[in-house]
């Protein structure tokens, strides 16, 4: 299975990534389970999102770039369809990062509301180096603006303890995961309400931004040139 979904009686849910042999790398279908996996909130307090293996998440799963028309609609539609899940979910997503969250996949754990990292996390948009532009929507969503303006146009790396100084990571813990869920698990009744209000207040901020990022995204994969 490439993506383990763990409904607990206390109503949250572990969404665990689970390709290790790829580092947890976005395929089609992985996007396409995780959206799945969100989508279905009755009787859920709060989402945990974690990484199977050694990374928390390579980003996207560049070997499926390319190929025919309808191979590139579904790179588009299941990329809006994975990120919109995370960043627009009703309950909250409690991030737990042990090892590398890179490019799509740091794009995810800034859209959580809570991310723990472990001392072997790491952060940065490696798709800067190569040309393609940042998600600053997620780094808005997240960062102060000094720290999301650095990262999305260096796109340089940093580790546990710059992802904790800036705001990245509220906690460096050699358990993520495990602090991750006592969060979780103390979430109060009133999450969804507080949810809703801070969906509202990034609707004329960083989720405009993310409209327009799901555009030139939609314009960089369908191009036949």
């Amino acid at each position: 299975m490439i993506l383990l979904d763990d409904r607990r009686d206390d109503g949250v849910v572990v969404v665990t990534l689970n390709r290790p042999e790829k580092r947890n790398a976005l395929s089609i279908e992985l996007r396409e389970a995780l959206a799945g996996a969100l989508s279905d909130t009755a009787d859920v307090r709060c989402f945990v999102l974690a990484g199977a293996g050694s990374a928390f998440c390579a980003g996207m799963d560049t070997r499926q770039f390319g190929g025919d028309r309808a191979n590139k609609e579904a790179l588009v539609a299941s990329s809006a369809r994975a990120f919109d899940a995370v960043a627009l979910c009703p309950v909250p997503v409690v991030a737990a990062v042990d090892g590398p969250a890179i490019a799509g996949g740091f794009a995810l754990a800034l859209f959580c509301d809570i991310r723990f990292g472990s001392p072997r996390a790491s952060f940065g948009f490696a798709e800067a180096r190569r040309g393609i532009p940042t998600p600053f929507a997620a780094a808005s969503a997240a960062l102060a603006p000094a720290a999301a303006r650095d990262l999305c146009l260096t796109g340089r790396t940093i580790d546990a303890a710059e992802a904790l100084r800036v705001a990245v990571i509220g906690e460096v813990t050699e358990d993520p995961l495990a602090r991750a869920l006592e969060v979780a698990a103390a979430t109060p009744a009133s999450a969804r309400a507080t949810k809703a209000r801070i969906l509202y207040a990034g609707e004329t901020s960083w989720r405009r931004a993310l409209e327009r990022e799901y555009e030139e995204l939609r314009e960089a994969l369908l191009d036949d040139g």
